[in-house]
């Protein structure tokens, strides 16, 4: 078992950035693959970002590349979603997961995940 807690939401104008955190604790966090996906109001929750276990291997959705980065650090048990020029668009509830079935790659479909976290609120204003 994992427990996974978001932070780093919060409201920023369009063009700006914003750095989300997911703090684990429980089971070795490198045990685990990890993602960040998203979910706006009355939409499905989408993917956004993963990174293997150690870090090696990252994934991004379409429309985040070259502006969000994720990273993670196994020592401080923490994984990262670094946002830049943040759009309206990108105004959505952040969750972070954790993956435990599988020793190497990168994932990119909700049900891949065992563990989720309680989201952190992105709102972006134009």
């Amino acid at each position: 078992q994992v427990q996974l807690v978001e932070s780093g939401g919060g409201l920023v104008q369009a063009g700006d950035s914003l750095r989300l955190s997911c703090a684990a604790s429980g089971r070795t966090f490198s045990s685990y693959a990890m993602g960040w996906f998203r979910q706006a109001p009355e939409k499905e929750r989408e993917f956004v970002a993963a990174i293997s276990r150690v870090g090696g291997m990252t994934y991004y959705a379409d429309s985040m590349k070259g502006r969000f980065t994720i990273t993670r650090d196994n020592a401080r048990n923490t994984q990262y979603l670094q946002m830049d020029s943040l759009k309206p668009e990108d105004t959505a509830v952040y969750y972070c997961a954790a993956q435990a079935s599988s020793l190497f790659g990168v994932f990119t479909r909700a049900d891949e995940y065992q563990f989720w976290g309680q989201g952190t609120q992105v709102t972006v204003s134009s």
